[in-house]
């Protein structure tokens, strides 16, 4: 049996700040290349009513172009290419591109490249959106911002699409279920802690919430909320989790006994069935001049 120590090791490789990780592109590849299948079936999309509400925003119609900044496994990319505009993805891990380009084959408005946004060759494109899909956080924002600007017609948009974590008192939460069994597996990891609460997720609305977003080369953003929701039984919750970079970043000794234990909890104490709750979000700000 591995020792307590051997765990806390283990978990130290942790970090969720991808601008202190010395090469980020290889984090990147390591982290979702590894499963994005998994990625591609588990992990939630955006609703409609937010690409509506792009859509009436930005005036975007057939003949706008589309930048969109690490678009993993299509999904966002497959509604922006449903709204018939032209869509440029580029995203950093080729398995993660190479599933993108078969999820999005039926459509002839899309181009998939591979690259890092802050090293893409934009061979003098400009595009009349940008899109950045749970994604933007990974972007360099001392080259992010200025890029995002340069790559945008005057008066283009930037659109950040996000997911949120969040609950409702007296709801069950699948973490405060299992709180014991993360410091168990994995003691001290500061990335442990139960999501916030979806009120006071509703008062970030200003600004470019919590990611370090574009700031001063954009307007005033544009907030929007979206509630969703998740349902999992104990094995689905597990893999849901084995597709989050925090859990990816594991060792997988650490990782899988931990995610094993988790799915044993839902299924014993909660049931079988477990929601994982979100405030999808739209922030939207126009290039400035």
């Amino acid at each position: 049996m591995a020792s307590p120590w051997t765990s806390l090791i283990a978990c130290a490789r942790v970090t969720d700040d991808p601008k202190t990780r010395p090469n980020r592109q290889d984090s990147l590849g390591q982290v979702f290349n590894e499963v994005p299948e998994l990625y591609d079936r588990i992990r939630p999309g955006y609703p409609n009513e937010l690409f509506a509400d792009l859509v009436t925003i930005t005036g975007m119609d057939e003949r706008s172009s589309v930048l969109e900044v690490g678009c993993g496994t299509g999904q966002a990319t497959r509604s922006l290419a449903a709204l018939g505009c032209s869509v440029t993805a580029i995203e950093p891990g080729e398995e993660m591109a190479a599933l993108a380009r078969r999820r999005i084959a039926a459509f002839g408005n899309v181009e998939v490249e591979t690259s890092m946004f802050e090293e893409w060759d934009d061979r003098g494109r400009r595009f009349d959106v940008l899109v950045a899909a749970s994604s933007w956080h990974w972007v360099d924002p001392s080259i992010g911002r200025q890029r995002a600007h340069d790559v945008l017609h005057p008066a283009g948009w930037m659109a950040l699409l996000g997911n949120v974590v969040v609950r409702r008192p007296g709801e069950p939460e699948v973490y405060a279920e299992t709180a014991d069994l993360h410091e168990r597996f994995c003691p001290g990891n500061p990335g442990w802690g139960r999501p916030p609460l979806e009120d006071d997720v509703r008062t970030t609305d200003e600004g470019w919430g919590l990611v370090d977003g574009p700031g001063g080369p954009f307007g005033p953003t544009i907030v929007r909320w979206y509630p969703t929701v998740q349902w999992f039984d104990g094995d689905g919750f597990a893999d849901h989790l084995r597709s989050l970079s925090l859990y990816r970043r594991l060792d997988r000794g650490v990782r899988e006994p931990l995610l094993d234990a988790i799915a044993e909890r839902i299924r014993t104490r909660m049931g079988d069935r477990a929601s994982r709750r979100y405030l999808s979000v739209l922030r939207v700000g126009q290039r400035a001049e």
